[in-house]
């Protein structure tokens, strides 16, 4: 039997491959670490996220923060206590994100990486193509409602703070 749920995993997978091949190659520039949680808020993430990590959290043991100032109600002691159940935009944090904003390409990074990166040394084969993957995690979402007869629209975001309800 298959997971309602396999075909996002599968998605997440790749992200994951991804951002570690990525995370290699850049990894003079970042300064990510244990601990480090300036990018860790209260997103908001489509349904098949959101009912995701619901289902992979119902049994576990978790310390919900309230959320002070947009912050992650996982987070505690800087720690991310859902490591492995993180949403997709958690997974490539750090890395230099490559997107459409308004009929041009936008470079985004972490302003505690990259500090002594030129801009334009960043290239398509070295930065996460955001775009893709929104685009892959978007059409998923509108199969998994469909599929699990779900109210949501394919436009709906859920706030990740929902979880604590």
């Amino acid at each position: 039997m298959t997971s309602k749920f396999e075909k996002y995993h599968q998605l997440r997978n790749q992200v994951d491959q991804l951002s570690e091949q990525l995370s290699g190659l850049h990894q003079n520039h970042m300064a990510c670490k244990k601990g480090c949680d300036l990018c860790c808020m209260d997103y908001d993430v489509f349904p098949i996220e959101y009912e995701a990590m619901k289902e992979a959290l119902q049994n576990k043991q978790v310390d919900m923060q309230k959320s002070i100032d947009g912050s992650c109600i996982f987070l505690k002691d800087h720690m991310c206590q859902i490591y492995e159940q993180r949403p997709i935009i958690c997974r490539t944090h750090g890395l230099p994100l490559l997107f459409m904003n308004d009929e041009q390409w936008e470079l985004s990074a972490c302003e505690l990486n990259f500090t002594e990166f030129d801009d334009e040394d960043f290239t398509t084969e070295n930065t996460f193509p955001l775009d893709k993957f929104n685009s892959k995690l978007f059409l998923l979402n509108q199969v998994f409602l469909k599929e699990n007869n779900l109210s949501y629209s394919e436009f709906d975001l859920i706030p990740i703070h929902n979880l604590k309800d």
